[in-house]
């Protein structure tokens, strides 16, 4: 079995933090996003080969990062673009993944900014016994957030109706990026996109796929998170640490509080500063401030500041008064 990890998205709503890097990269505890995913696919003998298609922006980050880490099965797969307006849309690109890698086989397809609380040898395990399209499905507990996903009908863990962004969702359970696909479903990709099928998202393809033969959801609880936005990031941020903080050897802190989910990085500096559910990247600096669901990017000098829902970009200086 082979498996793509897609992590070729721009990011725009969460720049500047990832104008300059992937958002797969973010850390979250001593991790990040996308060596969660690559731990588990590491681990499961069953999975040979993984492809990380990312896009030609940010290609040279991915390959430092793969050569500085421990994991032997993720290879580069890069995309033709360099910009948000290039791209060929989730599937389009897939699909030329498939052709450009030569891909004969059964194929795991995992987004890298999400984060799950399952293991995704489980997740294959419910693939190999359905032998069939499976999908990855979690209740978000809101109509409003369901708007934003792959609406999920079942009956008896079959997909029955699939509904991509629905302005009127009728349940609250929704298909994350997280898909199986049997060799043979794969071969109805070029099908599908010369019919001038919605290129964009995998739930156009799953919704049209599931009418055509049978189509399985693996439902789960625990946690999901879909990180494309400061606040679902400081969420993520937030389960993993669960009400802890995690502050680097190498910081220094002077008169600093520090309340729940506040992870600070190397060599930051905090004089007479209040945190709570906030980011701190190394280098930052901030002095006599009040910082609440807040990102403060590598580098950063920020004083006399009271920041609620703030993102502040690397080597950025702002100051209040002397």
């Amino acid at each position: 079995m082979k498996a793509v990890v897609l992590a070729g998205g721009y990011a725009t709503r969460m720049w500047p933090i990832t104008k300059h890097r992937p958002k797969m990269f973010l850390p979250i505890g001593d991790s990040t996003v996308i060596d969660r995913i690559f731990a588990d696919l590491e681990a499961d003998e069953r999975i040979d080969e993984v492809y990380v298609s990312t896009n030609e922006r940010f290609a040279a980050d991915f390959e430092a990062h793969l050569a500085d880490s421990e994991f032997e099965k993720p290879q580069l797969s890069v995309e033709d673009t360099t910009e948000e307006d290039d791209k060929f849309g989730v599937v389009g690109a897939l699909a030329q993944l498939i052709d450009r890698e030569n891909v004969d086989d059964d194929l795991l397809i995992i987004a890298g900014d999400n984060l799950i609380s399952f293991d995704v040898s489980a997740f294959v395990d419910y693939f190999e016994a359905k032998n069939a399209p499976t999908l990855a499905a979690y209740d978000v507990g809101s109509r409003e957030k369901a708007k934003s996903y792959g609406l999920v009908e079942l009956e008896d863990d079959r997909v029955v109706d699939f509904q991509e962004k629905p302005d009127e969702p009728n349940s609250t359970l929704v298909s994350i990026a997280c898909y199986a696909f049997p060799q043979e479903s794969l071969s109805l990709l070029p099908t599908y996109l010369e019919e001038g099928n919605n290129p964009d998202e995998p739930g156009w393809f799953v919704q049209w796929l599931q009418n055509r033969e049978p189509t399985y959801a693996y439902t789960f609880e625990g946690a999901w998170f879909d990180i494309g936005t400061p606040e679902s990031y400081l969420d993520a941020v937030s389960w993993h640490l669960d009400g802890e903080s995690l502050i680097a050897d190498s910081a220094t802190l002077e008169n600093t509080t520090i309340g729940d989910n506040v992870h600070v990085m190397e060599n930051a500096t905090l004089e007479g500063t209040n945190l709570d559910h906030a980011v701190i990247f190394p280098d930052a600096t901030v002095q006599d401030g009040d910082i609440r669901r807040s990102i403060i990017d590598e580098g950063t000098h920020i004083k006399n500041l009271d920041l609620a829902g703030a993102l502040i970009g690397a080597h950025t200086t702002i100051t209040n008064g002397s």
